[in-house]
């Protein structure tokens, strides 16, 4: 009896609702909007913020990098030549690694700016020495051949790795493995090609689309110690012995701590402040706080669109008893019960 009775105030919410379509379709048209207006402003705050912090993720919970910056105190300028010394030193890196337990390894790089040519092509890369460490410190997929390794390193070899941005423009036409490329009149070996990853979000990585890693050794022993660049008729020199170093600790929550100590420790050797300190870990946590918060008011604004979308069907079904008054008296007066005219009106509720 009660199953006969809901298909019958089902059939009857429904014939109720189709007769006014144009009502029916507007307060369905309030709801979709209001839940739409949800999904989409809490789609927008994600995708927002989801770039940013993938990246951050990728630079390393775990890693600290340090980087040589040029400080306002600057070597005295004679007229022609300028000499500027500054950035991070080979012993800091030694300090590192010898000082500090709770570092697993460091991977330390000089950048230097070189035209490279393979036969008659030519582009300028970005020439980074530095040491096996770096490829575990930095993941980026090896896409043909292979990394340097420690014996490259030892030995002292003339072999370069491209990015894979750099290969297709420099290598395009060529055999990539066992290609020799000439960098500054020094001849390299091409020995792998690793992924490009491209710093998006505002998120600056260690690495950049055209990059020739070669072995820290080789890079000293090639290029020495000096860069010098020719600006406007005038010579430029700068000693930096370490643009870059990666630091690795060895568990999430010594990160922080360590940073602040290293910090300690360049404050103490360095007279001026040739250096700055990135902790992804520190910056992947600002992110998806700043992506809480955003979601937050998204969510809140969002959320009384659906409020309102909700009133307005209160009320299109507050309208509904009011002009149906004879009605529901009709129904009480052959003998219909409080609860059938209530679920008749929860059934057309329902149903919208």
């Amino acid at each position: 009896m009660k199953h006969l009775r809901l298909i019958r105030n089902v059939q009857l919410g429904i014939k109720t609702l189709w007769l006014h379509r144009l009502r029916s379709g507007l307060t369905i048209l309030g709801v979709v909007f209001g839940v739409a207006s949800v999904i989409a402003m809490l789609a927008v705050g994600e995708g927002a913020s989801k770039e940013a912090i993938e990246q951050i993720r990728k630079l390393g919970s775990r890693n600290i990098i340090l980087t040589s910056v040029k400080a306002q105190a600057d070597s005295r300028p004679s007229q022609n030549q300028r000499v500027s010394i500054y950035g991070l030193l080979y012993d800091d890196n030694k300090r590192l690694q010898e000082t500090f337990p709770t570092i697993r390894r460091t991977a330390p790089a000089r950048h230097l700016t070189k035209t490279a040519r393979v036969r008659d092509l030519a582009m300028e890369l970005r020439v980074v020495g530095t040491t096996t460490a770096w490829f575990d410190l930095v993941e980026r997929r090896i896409v043909a051949g292979r990394v340097f390794d420690r014996r490259d390193v030892a030995e002292v070899r003339p072999v370069c790795v491209l990015t894979e941005h750099g290969a297709r423009r420099l290598l395009a036409t060529k055999n990539t493995i066992g290609e020799t490329v000439r960098i500054e009149g020094h001849v390299f070996e091409v020995i792998g090609i690793i992924e490009t990853e491209s710093a998006t979000g505002g998120v600056q990585t260690p690495d950049q689309p055209t990059d020739a890693y070669i072995p820290l050794s080789t890079c000293r022993n090639r290029f020495g110690e000096m860069i010098i660049e020719m600006s406007s008729g005038s010579r430029i020199s700068e000693l930096v012995e370490l643009h870059q170093i990666v630091v690795e600790v060895d568990h999430e929550v010594n990160v922080e701590p360590t940073a602040d100590t290293i910090r300690s420790m360049l404050e103490r050797f360095h007279d001026q402040e040739d250096y700055k300190m990135s902790v992804p870990l520190a910056l992947l946590r600002q992110a998806e706080a700043t992506k809480r918060r955003f979601n937050i008011v998204l969510g809140a604004i969002a959320g009384i669109s659906l409020l309102v979308g909700g009133i307005g069907i209160m009320n299109i079904m507050l309208a509904s008893v009011t002009e149906r008054t004879r009605e529901i008296g009709v129904r009480r007066a052959i003998g219909a019960k409080r609860s059938q005219i209530v679920g008749q009106f929860l059934v057309e509720t329902t149903v919208l």
